[in-house]
């Protein structure tokens, strides 16, 4: 059994099977935590049968597993999308992850809210799900080492943006509209040289 998403079909199709599951899955572990996720109530939320939702994903692990694909797929796209935009030159992938970061002009809240729901979800279960993200991060990792930049200023953004992440994830604390411009510009200073 694959873990692949297969495509929706045409836009504005009522979303596959999978995909429901997936999203239904989603969304009982952002608003009611781990233990309420069971194979029953993932099949109940997305509308099928259990033997509709063990055609996709045999147990909860495989579910978790699709959860966790789908979430490295999304951030490998958010993120590619960052690098598009960014213009060519020396620090370009560390000026990338600081507009994925805090530009982010997909659904924002939301989207970090599913993505913490999954990662604690995911940590809760079997750290070892996380290596879909591992792999992923592990790459963006790389191209920050070649970036062009002066030892460690790549990777002092990396760790900068993945903490605000981690604290949103486990609610450590909430950063103003104004703390995040000055963490930005701070940032972004240490490129300044590189540009």
């Amino acid at each position: 059994m694959t873990d692949t998403t297969p495509p929706n079909g045409p836009p504005n199709a009522p979303p596959d099977a999978r995909t429901r599951i997936l999203d239904a899955a989603e969304a009982i572990v952002q608003a009611r935590g781990v233990p309420a996720l069971t194979l029953e109530a993932a099949a109940r939320k997305a509308g099928v049968s259990k033997g509709g939702l063990l055609y996709h994903f045999g147990s909860k692990e495989a579910l978790l597993t699709g959860l966790l694909i789908r979430l490295a797929q999304a951030m490998s796209g958010d993120f590619e999308q960052a690098m598009a935009r960014t213009p060519e030159g020396p620090g370009r992938v560390a000026r990338a992850m600081l507009s994925w970061a805090f530009d982010d002009p997909g659904p924002g809240q939301e989207h970090q809210d599913r993505a913490a729901a999954v990662f604690l979800a995911a940590f809760h279960h079997d750290a070892a799900l996380l290596d879909p993200v591992r792999e992923l991060i592990g790459g963006i990792r790389a191209a920050i080492a070649a970036d062009g930049l002066s030892p460690g200023v790549g990777q002092a953004i990396m760790c900068a943006t993945d903490g605000l992440f981690m604290s949103h994830v486990f609610g450590l604390y909430r950063m103003t509209p104004a703390e995040l411009a000055e963490v930005r510009q701070a940032l972004t200073r240490l490129l300044e040289p590189a540009r």
